[in-house]
């Protein structure tokens, strides 16, 4: 409470200063934040998200503003990306329909108090897992979807080859992210001077750092391939520099105190994971989901046990999934792979059995 107390006086004192009356109202829904989240913790206890959810008939998803690859709304209006596919992928599991998703952009300063106070039901916004957000938040990570690493974005023009050459250098950041963290005790470590300009939005920082006022923009380095996709010529104009600064484990955040929602979502995704190491794809899921003699398979896919019940929803739930949204192999190509105009590697997203990091518990 005393450090929540002391944060709260220094934006206060921010807030104060700005004696607009845009200004004044930032600080009046500041006020109430604050009550909310400090002095009534146990709002976010003791939710039956999954009854609720139901009663709506429409999942409340958090993404980002636009971030391609991740969540962005497409020419039609539909949002597309890694992120939204998975929210399209709990919506099956819940109601068998992957579009019973309403979709909520949401900045980075704006997200995670918007899962705490009830405004959406899951978060799945390019967000990373911290231990300082698990537990003094009320908010649980269901996993990682992506593990990405922090970077730097500069003009080839510039000369800028290594964050070395940042010393004294302007640097765009978005505010609320761990990049802003990140990127402070790097340098402080190191011991060289930078000059952050921080912006509210994702779409502000892009916007200074493309127009010239800074020399870097720092991000997940996903975050920065993506914004660099979205220019023109931009794999020709603008670089990121080799290496990382930091780990970014990305997943999906659901509030504490309700288990069983957590559960759910936290399944939803080794769902995704496991259906890509048994080979049960998109397009062979409703044939597979017919076979016999794989007691794996059969539980798997719901033609035999009863995991479904047991978390609240249909047995098909994992068919479900799949025929909505793929496996996770599916889903890193098309947004992110070697299909999509990011065009990145997996990396340490290839499944355990091949490299990587991604792993599902058994499903028995």
């Amino acid at each position: 409470f005393n450090t929540g107390f002391a944060l709260f006086i220094k934006i206060f004192s921010h807030f104060e200063q700005q004696r607009d009356e845009a200004g004044m109202a930032r600080l009046q829904r500041f006020i109430i934040l604050f009550i909310v989240i400090l002095l009534f913790p146990s709002i976010a206890g003791s939710y039956e998200t999954l009854k609720k959810v139901r009663s709506k008939g429409v999942l409340r998803c958090g993404v980002s503003e636009g971030l391609p690859g991740f969540s962005m709304k497409d020419a039609k209006g539909q949002w597309t990306g890694m992120d939204a596919d998975f929210c399209r992928a709990v919506a099956a599991a819940v109601f068998g329909d992957p579009e019973k998703v309403t979709f909520y952009p949401l900045t980075a300063s704006e997200r995670l108090p918007a899962l705490r106070t009830g405004e959406i039901d899951l978060l799945s916004r390019n967000t990373t897992w911290t231990i300082g957000r698990e537990t003094m938040l009320g908010l649980q990570f269901v996993g990682t979807l992506y593990y990405d690493g922090q970077g730097f974005l500069v003009r080839k023009s510039s000369g800028i080859t290594k964050v070395f050459h940042l010393k004294n250098a302007a640097i765009c950041i978005e505010k609320g992210t761990t990049s802003q963290a990140n990127l402070d005790d790097y340098f402080r470590t190191k011991g060289w001077r930078y000059k952050p300009v921080i912006f509210e939005s994702i779409i502000k920082a892009q916007e200074a750092f493309f127009s010239g006022q800074c020399k870097s923009y720092t991000s997940d380095r996903s975050h920065l391939a993506a914004v660099r996709s979205g220019v023109r010529d931009g794999s020709k104009t603008y670089a990121i520099l080799p290496g990382q600064i930091s780990k970014e484990p990305l997943g999906p955040v659901v509030r504490r105190g309700d288990d069983e929602w957590f559960t759910l979502v936290r399944w939803v995704l080794f769902a995704l994971i496991e259906a890509e190491e048994i080979g049960v794809t998109q397009a062979n899921v409703r044939a597979k989901a017919k076979e016999k003699g794989n007691p794996d398979l059969e539980r798997f896919l719901g033609s035999s046990g009863n995991f479904g019940k047991s978390l609240g929803i249909a047995n098909d739930w994992t068919v479900r999934i799949v025929e909505s949204v793929g496996n996770y192999g599916e889903m890193f190509e098309r947004n992110l792979g070697r299909g999509s105009p990011l065009n990145l590697d997996r990396g340490p997203n290839r499944l355990w059995n091949k490299g990587g990091l991604m792993y599902a518990p058994p499903f028995r």
